[in-house]
């Protein structure tokens, strides 16, 4: 298993066009709600996002120049509610943070780190160091198996590099990431692990906006 990869995602079935009997005993097809209307590229610009934890509020800005479909990813997740309830599940001092499995909503631990969502996204490895601050996404082995999971770097680690997915970085908060970072752990699982109560996105400040920055 790759460094700050989760296990293999439980992706769920497709749904297949549901048939009902009718009172009169023939079969009439239910038809599916239309597909939510797909926004365009320039929606997903100059957006951030507010993690509201139970530890204190992360903001991240987001890189679609460098990983478009990793930045969409996220930001229709949130949107959906995805997020919230997931807990910051596997803390590595040193190292980074990890959230945003769905089966961390459960209690039973045993399955926290193989979650996703319904889809995965294909590497956008990209030239963005992984310092300090850097939100990446975690993957399987497979290299275009990242879903929903993703990591917060508390310190530089250059191996990463090529390796895994930089889709954004932290503004503000990163001392909300060392308090949690610092919480206790079994085998790199939080025994208290902190919860994503809510993510807000938001147009970015003025501050906030720019291109990713460039490998050193």
């Amino acid at each position: 298993m790759a460094i700050a990869a989760a296990c293999a995602p439980s992706n769920s079935p497709a749904n297949d066009t549901a048939t009902t009997t009718a009172s009169t005993g023939t079969q009439a097809t239910a038809t599916q709600p239309p597909a939510a209307q797909e926004k365009p590229a320039s929606y997903y610009e100059n957006k951030v996002a507010e993690l509201h934890t139970t530890a204190g509020e992360i903001d991240i800005r987001f890189f679609p120049d460098v990983a478009p479909n990793h930045v969409k990813n996220f930001i229709d997740l949130a949107e959906k509610g995805f997020y919230n309830g997931t807990k910051f599940h596997r803390i590595v001092p040193g190292f980074m943070i990890q959230g945003g499995d769905p089966n961390t909503k459960s209690d039973d631990r045993s399955y926290w780190g193989t979650g996703g969502a319904d889809k995965n996204i294909n590497a956008e490895f990209n030239d963005v160091h992984h310092a300090r601050g850097i939100v990446s996404m975690a993957r399987t082995n497979d290299p275009n198996g990242a879903s929903s999971q993703f990591f917060i770097m508390v310190a530089d680690s250059p191996q990463l590099d090529h390796q895994y997915s930089v889709f954004g970085r932290v503004t503000k908060g990163m001392d909300v990431a060392d308090k949690i970072v610092s919480g206790p752990a079994e085998n790199e699982i939080a025994v208290k692990p902190e919860t994503i109560t809510g993510i807000t996105i938001r147009d970015a400040h003025d501050d906030e906006k720019g291109p990713a920055p460039k490998q050193p």
